[in-house]
Protein backbone atom coordinates (compact mmCIF):
# COMPACT_ATOMS: atom_id res chain seq x y z
CA UNK A 1 0.00 0.00 0.00
CA UNK A 2 2.88 2.50 0.66
CA UNK A 3 4.07 2.16 -2.87
CA UNK A 4 0.63 3.42 -4.31
CA UNK A 5 0.21 6.23 -1.99
CA UNK A 6 3.85 7.01 -2.63
CA UNK A 7 3.09 6.58 -6.23
CA UNK A 8 -0.43 9.23 -5.80
CA UNK A 9 1.44 11.72 -3.44
CA UNK A 10 4.94 11.25 -4.03
CA UNK A 11 8.26 11.19 -1.74
CA UNK A 12 6.56 13.42 0.53
CA UNK A 13 3.49 11.59 0.80
CA UNK A 14 1.28 11.67 4.36
CA UNK A 15 2.97 8.72 6.56
CA UNK A 16 -0.64 9.06 8.39
CA UNK A 17 -2.60 8.18 4.28
CA UNK A 18 0.18 5.55 4.15
CA UNK A 19 -0.35 3.59 7.79
CA UNK A 20 -4.15 4.20 6.97
CA UNK A 21 -4.34 2.58 3.74
CA UNK A 22 -2.05 -0.11 4.67
CA UNK A 23 -4.43 -1.13 7.58
CA UNK A 24 -1.82 -0.31 10.39
CA UNK A 25 -1.35 2.32 13.05
CA UNK A 26 0.93 5.35 12.96
CA UNK A 27 3.01 4.01 15.46
CA UNK A 28 3.08 0.49 13.80
CA UNK A 29 4.48 2.10 10.64
CA UNK A 30 7.24 4.68 12.80
CA UNK A 31 8.11 1.21 14.39
CA UNK A 32 9.13 -0.32 10.97
CA UNK A 33 10.00 2.95 9.68
CA UNK A 34 11.36 5.15 11.83
CA UNK A 35 11.70 8.00 9.18
CA UNK A 36 10.42 9.08 5.92
CA UNK A 37 14.34 7.73 3.90
CA UNK A 38 13.80 4.49 5.81
CA UNK A 39 10.02 3.90 4.06
CA UNK A 40 11.58 5.62 0.43
CA UNK A 41 14.66 3.39 1.05
CA UNK A 42 12.54 0.02 1.68
CA UNK A 43 10.21 1.00 -1.34
CA UNK A 44 13.30 1.97 -3.91
CA UNK A 45 16.08 -0.83 -2.89
CA UNK A 46 15.17 -3.06 -5.80
CA UNK A 47 14.94 -0.14 -8.54
CA UNK A 48 18.65 0.75 -7.21
CA UNK A 49 19.84 -2.58 -7.42
CA UNK A 50 18.68 -3.21 -10.78
CA UNK A 51 20.38 -0.14 -11.94
CA UNK A 52 23.61 -1.08 -10.33
CA UNK A 53 23.14 -3.98 -12.38
CA UNK A 54 22.67 -2.71 -15.43
CA UNK A 55 25.63 -0.98 -15.19
CA UNK A 56 27.86 -3.97 -15.26
CA UNK A 57 26.14 -5.60 -17.99
CA UNK A 58 25.98 -2.12 -20.19
CA UNK A 59 29.98 -2.02 -19.34
CA UNK A 60 30.42 -5.52 -20.81
CA UNK A 61 28.17 -5.14 -24.05
CA UNK A 62 28.61 -1.67 -24.88
CA UNK A 63 30.99 0.93 -25.71
CA UNK A 64 31.80 3.20 -22.52
CA UNK A 65 29.38 5.98 -24.08
CA UNK A 66 26.72 3.80 -24.96
CA UNK A 67 27.26 2.19 -21.90
CA UNK A 68 27.02 5.33 -19.90
CA UNK A 69 24.20 7.52 -21.89
CA UNK A 70 21.86 4.58 -21.75
CA UNK A 71 22.62 3.89 -18.10
CA UNK A 72 21.50 7.74 -17.55
CA UNK A 73 18.89 7.48 -19.90
CA UNK A 74 17.05 4.71 -17.51
CA UNK A 75 18.41 7.00 -14.28
CA UNK A 76 16.62 9.73 -15.66
CA UNK A 77 13.41 7.75 -16.05
CA UNK A 78 13.62 6.24 -12.82
CA UNK A 79 14.07 9.08 -11.00
CA UNK A 80 10.41 10.47 -12.51
CA UNK A 81 9.27 7.57 -10.82
CA UNK A 82 7.72 9.32 -7.84
CA UNK A 83 7.13 12.99 -7.93
CA UNK A 84 9.71 14.23 -5.47
CA UNK A 85 12.23 11.71 -6.06
CA UNK A 86 14.81 13.66 -7.96
CA UNK A 87 14.76 16.07 -4.93
CA UNK A 88 14.73 13.45 -2.30
CA UNK A 89 17.91 11.84 -3.55
CA UNK A 90 19.85 14.99 -4.11
CA UNK A 91 18.99 15.89 -0.38
CA UNK A 92 20.59 12.77 0.74
CA UNK A 93 23.76 12.58 -1.42
CA UNK A 94 25.65 14.18 0.90
CA UNK A 95 24.10 12.98 4.52
CA UNK A 96 25.94 9.52 5.12
CA UNK A 97 23.54 8.96 7.89
CA UNK A 98 20.62 8.09 5.22
CA UNK A 99 18.78 5.20 4.76
CA UNK A 100 18.42 6.42 1.15
CA UNK A 101 21.89 7.00 0.74
CA UNK A 102 23.42 4.40 1.47
CA UNK A 103 20.86 1.96 -0.40
CA UNK A 104 21.77 4.21 -3.32
CA UNK A 105 25.17 3.91 -2.73
CA UNK A 106 25.89 1.10 -5.21
CA UNK A 107 24.12 2.64 -7.93
CA UNK A 108 25.64 5.89 -8.04
CA UNK A 109 28.94 3.76 -7.89
CA UNK A 110 28.22 1.94 -10.45
CA UNK A 111 27.43 5.03 -12.21
CA UNK A 112 30.65 6.56 -11.63
CA UNK A 113 32.27 3.85 -12.70
CA UNK A 114 30.91 4.09 -16.13
CA UNK A 115 31.91 7.82 -15.97
CA UNK A 116 35.00 7.05 -15.36
CA UNK A 117 35.31 4.43 -18.60
CA UNK A 118 34.47 7.31 -21.20
CA UNK A 119 36.17 9.62 -18.94
CA UNK A 120 39.40 6.89 -19.72
CA UNK A 121 38.60 6.82 -23.39
CA UNK A 122 38.75 10.53 -23.28
CA UNK A 123 35.40 11.36 -24.47
CA UNK A 124 34.13 12.93 -21.33
CA UNK A 125 35.55 16.33 -19.55
CA UNK A 126 38.25 14.92 -17.04
CA UNK A 127 36.68 17.72 -14.30
CA UNK A 128 33.29 15.89 -13.55
CA UNK A 129 33.01 13.53 -11.22
CA UNK A 130 30.00 11.17 -9.81
CA UNK A 131 28.19 14.07 -7.87
CA UNK A 132 28.27 16.23 -10.96
CA UNK A 133 26.45 14.11 -12.85
CA UNK A 134 24.15 12.49 -10.70
CA UNK A 135 23.52 16.51 -10.14
CA UNK A 136 22.87 17.34 -13.49
CA UNK A 137 20.62 14.00 -14.46
CA UNK A 138 18.69 14.86 -11.27
CA UNK A 139 18.39 18.51 -12.38
CA UNK A 140 16.53 17.28 -15.69
CA UNK A 141 13.99 14.90 -14.11
CA UNK A 142 13.54 17.45 -10.95
CA UNK A 143 12.28 19.98 -13.96
CA UNK A 144 10.67 17.86 -16.28
CA UNK A 145 8.55 17.33 -13.04
CA UNK A 146 8.49 21.25 -11.81
CA UNK A 147 7.41 22.21 -15.34
CA UNK A 148 4.92 19.10 -17.06
CA UNK A 149 5.28 21.56 -20.04
CA UNK A 150 8.81 20.38 -20.32
CA UNK A 151 8.24 16.60 -19.67
CA UNK A 152 7.80 16.49 -23.04
CA UNK A 153 11.21 17.29 -23.92
CA UNK A 154 13.07 15.36 -20.95
CA UNK A 155 14.99 13.87 -24.00
CA UNK A 156 16.06 16.64 -25.54
CA UNK A 157 17.17 18.21 -22.01
CA UNK A 158 19.00 15.11 -21.22
CA UNK A 159 20.76 15.23 -24.41
CA UNK A 160 21.59 18.55 -23.73
CA UNK A 161 23.31 17.52 -20.47
CA UNK A 162 25.63 14.72 -22.34
CA UNK A 163 26.60 16.87 -25.33
CA UNK A 164 27.71 19.80 -22.51
CA UNK A 165 29.96 16.67 -20.69
CA UNK A 166 31.76 15.50 -23.34
CA UNK A 167 35.80 16.92 -24.12
CA UNK A 168 35.99 19.10 -26.43
CA UNK A 169 39.88 20.06 -26.93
Amino acid sequence: MAQAVVAEQGTQASLRDIARRSGVGLGTLYRHFPTRDELLEALLRDRFDRLAARATSLEATHSPEDALTEWLGAFVVGATAYRGLAASMMATLGDENSSLHASCLAMRQAGSRLLRNVQDAGLIRPDVDGTDLFALVNAVSWIAEQAPSLAARREHLFSLVIDGLRYQP
